[in-house]
């Protein structure tokens, strides 16, 4: 096997930290971007959570600077910056939080692999489902993106993404769905009301979750590096999108409690803000068209089968 160069940017978090230890154990020389070192500064330590891995400084403030010799001749560049969305609700404060903390870090990085000598072949960059127009009916990569603020966040992302695009450097959009692990996500704040008998969907319940095993998004990204056909946005959810209502059924199920007590959609508006809408309430019934049609296999392609992954029954 031959040993590749990965650079994460956005290395560790949830999804960035379990990528990197993937890569590290296989013995790739894996560099996670960090803004807690001087920009170009390596630091070969535990910071990351995971033994192996470089961190390296940069400043994501859409400059090259310093990227540009940390992208140099890398195998592959991802990119998974980005504040989470559902920390605080959207005031005009948060909203400028989540668009520069994704906007920035991306206009870093394709502007240091436009300026590098060797460029990478392929350019990974995250954006989501929020991306499409809402609606029950199935959304391939090449259905029409939303207007609302979520869909314009990730319309001027993958913009920044492609601006990496080049004969010599394929850049592909992510865009992710749920990603399902017990250890992290959003998976266990989803958890808790059912461990006091109290889960339940939410709002009407037939609005469709697209969701991912986290074990499946991995090995897509792998798959993706792996994989030159592949070029343009990529959804990175399961084939089987599940109505909330039959996700709410299915986690009572693997935790063995009742779904009985769904969450009116007045209450999570008024709990929750405007990103009531994008986060609990719009339906994104999204198909991984380009991994089906390419042949990539899913592990765990049904909700049940991946709560049992995840459970352990």
């Amino acid at each position: 096997m031959r040993r590749m160069r990965i650079v994460i940017g956005g290395g560790t978090g949830f999804l960035g930290v379990a990528l990197a230890e993937t890569y590290a154990e296989e013995g790739h020389d894996v560099r996670v971007l960090t803004r807690q070192l001087k920009p170009g500064e390596s630091r070969h330590d535990p910071g990351t959570g995971v033994p192996g891995v470089t961190r390296v400084g940069w400043r994501p403030d859409g400059r090259a600077g310093s990227a540009t010799d940390i992208v140099n001749g890398a195998d592959a560049v991802i990119n998974l910056a980005g504040a989470n969305l559902g920390d605080s609700r959207w005031s005009p404060q948060r909203k400028a939080v989540l668009h520069d903390s994704r906007i920035l870090p991306t206009r870093t990085l394709a502007a240091a692999i436009t300026e590098s000598a060797a460029r990478p072949p392929v350019f990974i960059s995250a954006s989501g489902v929020g991306y499409y127009r809402a609606g029950s009916e199935p959304l391939t990569e090449s259905s029409p993106a939303g207007t609302d603020f979520l869909a314009e966040l990730c319309k001027e992302w993958e913009r920044e993404a492609l601006r990496a695009e080049s004969a010599a450097t394929r850049v592909v959009p992510i865009r992710s769905g749920v990603v399902l692990e017990r250890s992290g996500g959003v998976l266990p704040r989803m958890m808790t009301p059912f461990r006091f008998f109290v889960g339940g969907s939410l709002g009407s319940g037939r609005q469709y979750l697209s969701w991912i095993h986290r074990i499946d998004w991995i090995e897509m990204i792998r798959w993706i590096i792996d994989t030159p056909s592949v070029n343009g946005a990529v959804n990175t959810t399961a084939p089987a999108p599940v109505t909330n209502r039959e996700f709410a059924r299915a986690l009572g199920r693997a935790m063995h409690r009742p779904s009985l007590m769904p969450a009116p959609a007045f209450a999570l508006r008024l709990i929750l803000g405007e990103m009531a809408e994008p986060l609990t309430l719009t339906s994104l019934r999204v198909i991984p068209q380009c991994a089906l049609s390419h042949g990539f296999h899913f592990r765990y392609p049904e909700i049940d089968l991946a709560f049992r992954g995840i459970f352990g029954d």
